[in-house]
């Protein structure tokens, strides 16, 4: 555990990490020019930057593409005794970064480790004819960190190290705008733990709980907090197991992930009828629920814009909370271990996560583990 139990955690007066959102989202992968097609291809991510030998980088490869404010970083190692060779022989391909934008880096490492945070990257400073950039990091559960990213004074693509990539390919974007929220899963115990780091370390406030009685179907179930940054820009669900009678999505993840990691990451659409229309015709595959879930929508939720037979059809779900409702669809994992995986969500008003949804959709990914044998 990434814990210095030795450090205090004052009380919180101040935001004192103030957060400008995802920054971007580093995935370590065994081949990274691969991961790029498939992104480029299924989700509609577009060329943006590029590092490796080319660019003077020796020991590995990286490609970032970019969808609205969604930039993904996708590094694969060049020697098999590089350590990112490591992680992925243990997780797989995974998320490795969940990068953090902010306006002083060196003060979000100073402020985050002085509350108990072990430190990953001390503040680094990068420059080139586009400017400069500071970057900082902490570890947080599992092998997974938060880099703090500074780019107030860079103007060049992406950042320094890296130069503008153009491959000739672009796909159709989908209309993919934002990183909503992104999920962790942790083990037994870890998630109060883990909560409390977010708010001690992090300045991090819990603004939604859920546990067993609210995500549990007849053979497993989960507990989940939603914490969130001062301004509400970056939110962090953290799920862990509950008792049940067969093992639970959190465990099957555990055990094919091998501990604690970025479970989902939900990316927001303007138009999610058409962003599902879109996936699905590249290949992406969904959860589906149950039809008999439409057959009473409209008695749960109320009025909304959109027609229930196109929900239906796409396997659309909905939800309402005392703002508004929300749209939201989850992709089967996207790699061969059941770990990550996608969810598409479209807010209209709501501030919320679904919680009406989570019995029919427990229920589906359970008959996804069947499939795999590892209910």
């Amino acid at each position: 555990m990434s814990l210095n139990p030795s450090a205090s955690a004052p009380m919180i007066q101040e935001d004192f990490l103030p957060l400008n959102g995802t920054d971007h989202l580093e995935f370590y992968v065994g081949n990274a020019k691969q991961a790029a097609y498939f992104y480029k291809t299924a989700f509609g991510f577009q060329d943006y930057a590029y590092a490796g030998p080319e660019t003077g980088v020796k020991e590995k490869s990286s490609y970032v593409i970019k969808q609205g404010k969604i930039i993904l970083v996708l590094t694969t190692p060049l020697q098999p005794e590089h350590e990112i060779n490591d992680h992925i022989r243990q997780h797989g391909d995974g998320v490795k970064v969940l990068a953090l934008g902010v306006e002083d880096a060196t003060r979000a490492y100073e402020e985050t480790v002085k509350r108990g945070a072990k430190g990953y990257l001390s503040p680094q400073r990068m420059s080139d004819e586009h400017g400069e950039i500071v970057t900082s990091g902490i570890h947080t559960y599992g092998d997974t960190v938060h880099l703090f990213v500074e780019r107030k004074n860079y103007r060049g693509p992406f950042m320094p190290g890296f130069q503008a990539y153009n491959s000739g390919y672009h796909p159709t974007q989908t209309g993919l705008l934002h990183v909503d929220h992104c999920v962790g899963n942790v083990d037994w115990g870890q998630m109060n733990i883990w909560c409390e780091f977010y708010k001690n370390v992090m300045g991090f406030k819990q603004i939604i709980s859920f546990d067993d009685k609210d995500i549990s179907t007849e053979y497993s179930a989960l507990m989940s907090k939603v914490m969130s940054n001062g301004n509400g820009y970056v939110k962090f669900p953290i799920n862990e197991p509950a008792e049940g009678k067969k093992k639970s999505q959190i465990e099957e993840y555990i055990q094919f992930y091998k501990g604690p990691g970025v479970q989902h990451i939900a990316v927001a659409t303007g138009d999610i009828i058409h962003t599902v229309q879109e996936l699905r015709s590249r290949g992406i595959d969904f959860l589906r629920v149950p039809d008999t879930y439409y057959e009473t929508l409209l008695d749960r939720v109320g009025n909304i814009d959109e027609e229930v037979a196109i929900l239906k059809d796409l396997g659309l779900l909905v939800d309402r909370d005392d703002e508004g409702y929300l749209l939201q669809i989850f992709t089967k994992p996207v790699e061969d271990r059941p770990t990550l995986f996608f969810e598409i969500i479209q807010r209209k008003g709501a501030t919320s996560f679904g919680k009406g949804n989570f019995k029919a959709l427990f229920e589906s990914i359970e008959l996804e583990q069947g499939r795999r044998g590892n209910l």
